[in-house]
């Protein structure tokens, strides 16, 4: 028998995910207070205490859900294509132009490192991230195309550089180009690490 406790209680934090992740994402964290998610959830303090302790809290579940929702798009793109080396390309692809989106650029890119922290930031996007990236890689080193022994710290690089490239993106003055750029680069990689 299902606890109707439980169950509400998980669509009340369900629910105040996706408001923060509204106003977090159109306001930006600093511009954000408590009491406009209240307001916009339809919640009390005391709901929103119950499953967040702080506003830090909650960002950090909204972080979450955002990089599981990048995760996502990447691994669909990723499962298209037709080999290892274009699933790579198609999940690094993915993720770059979803950095042009302002909401992601608050939430993924700009606002973490002074909400959670860098090394928070660091955990959630290999949570979400290095894992795929890592088995992409293991199937590209089957192919004999890179050493299978470097897999684990190419993983970290690849993710390390497509962030970076999506960093570059949220920041420019010219998303579209720095999309066009931060994509060669990224395609100028997978070809180099590749080619075996």
């Amino acid at each position: 028998m299902t606890d109707l406790r439980i169950v509400k209680g998980k669509a009340t934090r369900d629910h105040l995910i996706t408001v923060a992740r509204d106003l977090f994402g159109e306001r930006g964290y600093e511009a954000t207070p408590i009491g406009a998610v209240l307001q916009a959830a339809g919640v009390a303090r005391g709901a929103l205490y119950h499953h967040f302790e702080t506003k830090e809290a909650l960002f950090d579940a909204v972080l979450n859900r955002v990089m599981e929702d990048i995760a996502d798009a990447a691994a669909e793109a990723a499962r298209a294509a037709p080999d290892p080396v274009a699933s790579l390309r198609a999940g690094c692809a993915t993720w770059l132009r979803m950095a042009l989106e302002p909401a992601v650029q608050r939430i993924a890119l700009l606002d973490p490192p002074a909400v959670v922290g860098w090394t928070r930031w660091r955990e959630i996007d290999e949570q979400h991230v290095l894992g795929g990236l890592r088995a992409t890689l293991h199937l590209i080193a089957a192919e004999g195309r890179l050493p299978a022994k470097e897999v684990d710290v190419l993983a970290h690089m690849m993710l390390a550089a497509v962030s970076e490239a999506a960093l570059l993106i949220a920041r420019a003055e010219d998303p579209e180009r720095a999309l066009a750029d931060g994509q060669a680069a990224v395609d100028i990689m997978i070809d180099r690490l590749t080619a075996g």
